[in-house]
């Protein structure tokens, strides 16, 4: 007996300690899919490429290449600002094209991914890291090549993946408003984000501009220690909820009714504890999911008294014979994921032990939860759209 249990613990501790290497094998026999992305992310502060990362671990977990052969890569597959050594940049963004090269991009390309245009800003260029101070902008907003780009993706009928901040400061506001014509949505103004310490004195991460303009505001007083969400208009108005004295759970929530949930895989409720931005909609599109801001009395008095509602669209869609679009309005593909795990087929069914969901300012269970199956369900649902028909007899 005791033998027969020794060979079948060695037999289990073989397979745990194998385990990696089946998946990385499999990950590395597992045949690309070609598929075009024209990504544009204009604030790259370093190689991580972290606006954009969550995008690049989907496409090389699930083996989509940008040739027939090459993997994207999230340093270099992108249109817009890239860092070198020594303080120097390169600017690759669609600004260099002119009409005809912008028809032939829309030609070769099978979607279109805007991820992030709000730039790159002097101070934390100079310090390369994210400054919480406002400095001069170097790079950055939608330009009209963009604009122009998108409606040729539109005619063609192809994809079109856009997020918060897209039409945000510091796009000039011709500009938003021709996007926000051309796709119904309307932005409302106000971005917000949740801190899990207002605490000047505890939360380094505060930006400062947001405590000055808050301070400005307010006969230079700033009178929050606990958590809470932080709203922030174009005019540079700031308003604060903080937990327990104005809100009944402290980071926004996003609801999906049953149908969406199904047809996306997404759960029926998910914690989002960063930027996110106020927008408006049409009835020409559909709201997949919403978020949900749980404010108590107090709390809700002060929304309405800045016409900031307790719940807005959190993912637009527009998926139809006319045009295919969708907005997600926060910052949905920046997650603090390691690409390097991203070599592992399966490890998605490991996923639970990466992340603790009672820590209500982690990001990473967004990503296995949310943003995963919901962007692998609407570029394989449009993968299969791309494929020919075939008719019956």
């Amino acid at each position: 007996m005791g033998k027969r249990k020794f060979k079948l613990n060695s037999i289990l501790f073989f397979i745990i300690i194998l385990t990696p290497l089946w998946m990385y094998l499999t990950w590395v026999f597992w045949p690309k899919t070609k598929l075009v992305i024209a990504i544009v992310d204009k604030t790259v502060l370093n190689k991580k490429g972290q606006e954009h990362a969550s995008l690049t671990w989907f496409l090389r977990y699930n083996k989509y290449s940008k040739t027939s052969e090459k993997l994207y890569t999230v340093g270099n597959d992108y249109f817009g600002f890239f860092p070198k050594p020594n303080q120097e940049y390169t600017l690759k963004g669609l600004e260099r094209f002119d009409d005809k090269q912008l028809e032939q991009l829309a030609d070769d390309s099978d979607l279109a991914y805007v991820t992030d245009t709000y730039g790159i800003y002097l101070k934390e260029w100079k310090e390369l890291l994210a400054s919480t101070e406002r400095s001069k902008l170097i790079y950055g907003g939608l330009a009209k090549e963009d604009m122009a780009f998108l409606k040729k993706m539109k005619k063609r009928k192809k994809l079109i993946l856009t997020e918060f901040n897209t039409i945000g400061t510091p796009t000039p506001k011709y500009l938003r408003q021709a996007f926000e014509k051309e796709f119904q949505i309307q932005w409302t103004g106000w971005v917000g984000r949740y801190f899990d310490s207002l605490d000047t004195n505890k939360n380094k991460e505060l930006p400062r501009w947001l405590i000055e303009n808050y301070k400005n505001q307010n006969h230079q007083q700033w009178p929050y220690l606990k958590s809470g969400i932080a709203f922030v208009n174009e005019s540079d108005k700031i308003v604060i909820l903080e937990n327990i004295e104005h809100l009944d759970a402290e980071v926004p929530y996003i609801l999906t009714a049953k149908e969406d949930r199904e047809k996306y895989n997404i759960p029926i409720t998910m914690k989002y504890p960063f930027w996110f931005d106020i927008v408006k909609t049409s009835r020409n599109n559909r709201i997949i999911s919403f978020y949900d801001i749980k404010v108590n009395d107090k709390g809700r008095a002060i929304l309405e008294s800045n016409n900031i509602p307790p719940q807005f669209p959190a993912v637009i869609e527009h998926y139809r014979d006319d045009y295919k679009f969708f907005y997600f309005a926060g910052d949905f593909a920046d997650n603090p994921i390691a690409l390097n795990a991203s070599s592992f087929k399966g490890i998605h069914f490991f996923r639970k032990l990466f992340y603790d969901r009672s820590i209500a300012s982690e990001r990473v269970s967004f990503f296995w939860e949310y943003y995963y199956p919901l962007i692998h369900t609407i570029i394989t649902d449009y993968e299969n759209d791309l494929k020919p028909k075939t008719t019956s007899r």
